[in-house]
């Protein structure tokens, strides 16, 4: 027998009822999915990653040995471990650094004077390298950085190769060429993580009242006291969640380490490597702690100074 329109409405009816006098019940069916996800998926894979940190390799057989024991995190404070992250984690902080001096005079720009079309432009300047394949971005700036590069013609052009030696044979930051060396891998950070900075600091300057800084004006405050005092703290959050982005991604990062870099290793090529080639899962797993524990100490100061109070 089929079902009329008028009965059709009467199921839809009651059934939206049972769940309108139901809300706990809604919630639970409505949250369970990604909730369910996020179990299994996410929370499964990362207690998985935890439970190999805690086995080691049997270095006769190279097989894995599924005994808890510490012997794999004491591999990571080993010379050249700790160089790796150390490296790794000085590569993060200058690419943070140098993002947030770079994206807050643009993103106040944004938040601030521009409006309608050259604001629209702004933000498709931001965004549009984000269009494009982050592996085509890699490898177009090798090409640029590399010694028969467009940067290397213009610095000749200017006369400058002289200051571009002197740079390149700096012991730490230097290399045969700009596309193997840490400054050209630093460039490249910057340039493919700073939309992750300047969004999240725009959008922190457009939630600061204008009226808080026309008083700060008016009770005689100048423009440097009323942005340290008024503006600064106010998107300080946005340069938190900034700073996570770009800081998260370069410590994890093997890509551009591996592309633009030298021989010296990042904590991402340390753990493709283990777990490739190498087979050492625990050691794997245990250098991807690494950047969490960093993090998770990093998120703990930043609450500590205040930088969550205002989202």
């Amino acid at each position: 027998m089929a079902t009329t329109p008028a009965s059709q409405n009467d199921l839809w009816r009651q059934f939206s009822t049972f769940f309108y006098r139901r809300p706990i019940l809604s919630l639970i069916l409505l949250l369970a999915p990604p909730l369910l996800w996020l179990g299994v998926v996410y929370l499964g894979s990362l207690f998985s990653m935890l439970v190999q940190s805690l086995f080691h390799i049997d270095r006769f057989t190279g097989l894995v040995v599924r005994e808890i024991t510490f012997a794999t995190y004491a591999e990571l404070f080993t010379p050249a471990n700790l160089d790796v992250t150390m490296r790794t984690s000085g590569m993060a902080a200058a690419v943070t650094l140098a993002a947030a001096l770079l994206a807050f005079p643009l993103a106040y720009y944004m938040a601030r004077y521009a409006a309608g079309r050259a604001k629209a432009f702004l933000y498709l300047a931001v965004l549009l390298p984000l269009w494009s394949s982050y592996l085509i971005r890699v490898y177009a700036w090798k090409l640029i950085l590399a010694k028969e590069g467009i940067i290397s013609w213009f610095v000749t052009r200017l006369g400058l190769q002289g200051v571009l030696d002197w740079v390149l044979g700096l012991p730490v930051i230097g290399g045969p060429s700009l596309s193997v060396s840490a400054i050209g891998m630093w460039l490249v950070f910057v340039y493919v993580w700073l939309p992750y900075m300047i969004l999240p600091i725009q959008a922190a300057l457009e939630r600061v009242p204008k009226s808080l800084i026309e008083a700060s004006g008016d009770l005689g405050a100048r423009p440097g006291q009323t942005f340290r005092t008024v503006i600064l703290p106010l998107a300080f959050p946005g340069v938190v969640a900034g700073s996570i982005f770009t800081f998260s991604l370069t410590l994890g990062d093997f890509i551009i380490p591996g592309t633009i870099g030298n021989s010296s290793y990042f904590i991402g090529q340390v753990v493709l490597v283990q777990q490739g080639t190498a087979g050492n899962i625990p050691l794997a797993a245990a250098f991807t702690v690494i950047p969490m524990v960093i993090m998770g100490i990093y998120l703990v100061i930043a609450r500590k100074l205040g930088a969550f109070d205002a989202l």
